[in-house]
């Protein structure tokens, strides 16, 4: 499967869903003591269900969650 290939090349962390699905994530760390996680949510044929950043600060609490798609809501605080 082409997709499934392609997604393990740029996500280097998923596990297996209870519906057959993966979810996808990989983190980029800031300058400034910030990170994000990008995830990647995909049904059984690879096709993604759910995009999404969550916003950590240098402490590893979530400070906020951007969703991208199916629909962009902007960041969410927390």
């Amino acid at each position: 499967m082409a997709k499934r290939a392609e997604n393990e090349r740029k996500f280097k962390n998923w596990v297996e869903l209870s519906d057959g699905g993966r979810r996808y994530w990989y983190d980029v760390i800031g300058r400034h003591g910030y990170w994000a996680r990008y995830v990647k949510i995909v049904n059984v044929d690879e096709m993604t269900v759910r995009f999404y950043q969550e916003v950590y600060d240098n402490h590893s609490s979530l400070v906020s969650v951007h969703e991208k798609y199916p629909v962009d809501r902007g960041h969410q605080s927390m």
